[in-house]
This record gives C-alpha cells, sequence and structure tokens, in this order.
C-alpha cells in the first residue's frame, strides 16, 4: 500500500511532472530584434558537427547574430571542420577559437562557455556594435530548425524571461535508446516538475544545457560562468544561479531542438548518465542509499507485490501492487507519445529504473576510485561545487 500511496501523491502532487505540454510560451516578434552570439563549446565533436553546425548557420533570424565555437582542445579536427562547413554553407558568420586547457578549478565546457560569453561581449563594444542582447548556449551535437533562435528570442522578449531553456528531443532508433532515452526525460522532470520551475517566484530551478538562452544582463548579474566554474551538472547550477540573483527562468521541452548525438549501446548510455548522477546526489552517500530505497520502493515494489500476491493469492496485495503499476504506466505514456514509441515500452520501467539504480550506483563506486564524472579524456572527481551568491 506504501507505494500506491506514493504513486497517487506522484501523479497529483508532483507538479504534474509527467505531462508534456510544457513548450514555448506565448510569443509576439518584438520592434526591435536584439543582438544574439551563439556560443558552442566543442571537443572532439567531428562526427556530430555536420549534422548539426549546418543548422545553427541556417538561422532565420531577422537582427544580428553570429557563432563562437569554442574548440576545447579537440584532437579530431573540429575547427577546422567548423569553418570547413561555413565556407560550404554560409550563412551566420562564424568564428573559431580556442582557449587552450582549463584553469584549476574548471570544468572543460564551463571552460569554453566562458571564453566564447566573454569574446562575445568583448566584440559588443567595438565600433558601432552593441553587447549582444541574448546568448544563445548550444551544444556541438544540438540541430535546430531554421526558426529556433527567431522564437526563443521572441518567447524570452515576450514574458520577460532572462533563461530559457528547452530539452532537446534526444536521438531515439536503437532498442537500448528506445528503452532508456524516454526514461531520461521522466526522471528529469520528475526530479524538475517543469511547471515548478516555470512559475514566478519558484524556488525548484533547472534547465537543460543543450539549448539556453540567456540574457546577458542576467549572466553579468549572476556572474556566470565564473559563480558555476566547477559544476559537473551546470546546467541546473547556471538555472539556479540565474534564479538566486533574480532573473526568471523557463524550462520546457522542444519541438524543433534536437540532439544528433547516437548512444547505440547501452554503455553508451551508461557512461552518459552514471558521469553525473552521484553528483546530482551532492556525493552523499546518506542520498545515494536514499535513492536506491526510494528507487526500489517506487518503481520495483508495485509489480513484486502485484506478483507476490497472485502467488500467494492476497487480494489486497495484488490489488495495491496491481494498481500502483498501473498508475505508474500511466505517467509514462505522455513521454514515450512524445518520442513516438510504441506505448508498451510504459510496462517495461520498472526494469528500466533498475538501470538507473545501477548506473546511479556506479557513478558513486567511479567517483570513490577518483573516476567520477569521466567525460572525452577529463575527470571531475572533486565535489560539485554550489553556485555562488
Amino acid at each position: 500500500m506504501g507505494s500506491l500511496a506514493v504513486w497517487v501523491w506522484l501523479l497529483l502532487g508532483q507538479g504534474f511532472f509527467w505531462r508534456t505540454d510544457q513548450r514555448l510560451p506565448r510569443r509576439e516578434e518584438p520592434d526591435v530584434w536584439p543582438d544574439v552570439a551563439v556560443v558552442v563549446p566543442a571537443r572532439d565533436e567531428a562526427e556530430v558537427l555536420p549534422l548539426s553546425l549546418p543548422s545553427l548557420l541556417a538561422q532565420d533570424y531577422p537582427g544580428r547574430a553570429e557563432i563562437i565555437l569554442v574548440d576545447d582542445g579537440s584532437e579530431d579536427g573540429t575547427g577546422a571542420l567548423a569553418l570547413e562547413l561555413a565556407g560550404v554553407h554560409g550563412g551566420l558568420p562564424l568564428t573559431v577559437v580556442s582557449p587552450g586547457e582549463p584553469q584549476p578549478g574548471w570544468t572543460g565546457k564551463l571552460w569554453a562557455l566562458r571564453h566564447g560569453i566573454a569574446l562575445a561581449r568583448e566584440r559588443g563594444h567595438e565600433g558601432e556594435r552593441r553587447e549582444p542582447g541574448f546568448l544563445l548556449l548550444t551544444d556541438a551535437d544540438i540541430a535546430h530548425a531554421p526558426g529556433s533562435l527567431r522564437e526563443l528570442v521572441a518567447a524570452a522578449d515576450t514574458n520577460g524571461l532572462d533563461l530559457v531553456s528547452q530539452m532537446a528531443r534526444l536521438r531515439v532508433v536503437t532498442a537500448w535508446e528506445r528503452l532508456v532515452v524516454p526514461a531520461f526525460v521522466y526522471f528529469f522532470a520528475q526530479l524538475y516538475p517543469f511547471r515548478w520551475v516555470n512559475k514566478a517566484g519558484a524556488r525548484t530551478a533547472a534547465a537543460a544545457g543543450g539549448c539556453v538562452l540567456l540574457r546577458t544582463e542576467a549572466a553579468a548579474r549572476a556572474r556566470v560562468p565564473d559563480s558555476i566554474r566547477q559544476a559537473v551538472i551546470d546546467d541546473v547550477s547556471l538555472a539556479t544561479a540565474v534564479q538566486r540573483s533574480g532573473g526568471r527562468i523557463w524550462l520546457g521541452l522542444a519541438e524543433r531542438v534536437d540532439s544528433v548525438r547516437p548512444y547505440p549501446r547501452l554503455g553508451d548510455l551508461w557512461r552518459m548518465v552514471s558521469r553525473s548522477a552521484y553528483a546530482q546526489l551532492m556525493h552523499s552517500p546518506s542520498l545515494l542509499a536514499g535513492t536506491v530505497a526510494g528507487l526500489a520502493l517506487v518503481y520495483l515494489a508495485p509489480p513484486l507485490t502485484l506478483c507476490a500476491g497472485v502467488l500467494s493469492v492476497d487480494g489486497v496485495a495484488a490489488w495495491s501492487g496491481g494498481l500502483a503499476w498501473a498508475v505508474m504506466t500511466a505517467t509514462y505514456l505522455p513521454v514515450l507519445r512524445y518520442y513516438r514509441q510504441p506505448l508498451g515500452l510504459a510496462l517495461l520501467l520498472p526494469f528500466t529504473a533498475v538501470l538507473y539504480l545501477l548506473m546511479t550506483v556506479d557513478s558513486a563506486v567511479q567517483h570513490y576510485r577518483g573516476r567520477g564524472a569521466a567525460w572525452k579524456g577529463r575527470t571531475y572527481a572533486r565535489p560539485e561545487a554550489a553556485p555562488e551568491r
């Protein structure tokens, strides 16, 4: 019965996290379109860049916009390929820069963003150019529909938002991607219900790092990325810093922004999740134990209780376990529809939860072995710093 009570509460009391209707808010085109600098941190992204960069170059934006790709120590020719793609496709002006290795106390992505943002603001003071009104921080594996930038700026301007973030639609092609990827979005929304994030005066803060439109003055006020320089989960830390400095933030699901990065094997998905899962728990053994127990109660107990009730002819156990599993399954259906996946996959959510439980435990193990948050040849084993006030 305990698991059923939890699921009734999750269904009604956790910000309706399971709904997928948080899309870009009302948009009206401004009289004067602000300048925008698109900053793309990139480390060894030659595989995906031909699928993503042309979409940025082709943005249909009425105002001034430029792209700054920050080559973060790539060894696969990422920077040269970016220039080659710009030469072939044309479109928005592209600058490729490299800041060198991160200074101590910085993660690679935030070090790259620091360099790109500083360059965008410095250029804004040259000649007749203005400091950009907005910064679009987007990953090198994110493809944008031609009107994406225009819609993001219009949404921010119309609603007085300092940060607008869209969770890109991740690639779902292989069997493992179908099993794991929609659940990633589902669990993220459960931790950070989008409605709570988007409510004026909210205390919940989150963003999706693949697509963040940030007002330049809000970035300066929050002193980002300097104030979050050690953050492994940089998107949530960024949103928290902006919110704490008085900024209004918004987070929703994307309709025209897609991740092109493939995760064809379970090992690829495992590394994606485990590299930051323990950082999400603030490297706390007690939070890890609570998370393991919580996942077992919420996701494993319903099917186990149902089976035990049927085998022991215990009608109450079978009824409560079956109903809890039914509620769980129903809350997963909207995400599967969003990803255009077979609805029958919802019945496998307990199994997927076991995978995430194991990934989280493995993340803790790797942390204590000194290999925490390993990504593309770098390891960030130190505890994540909280955003400075």
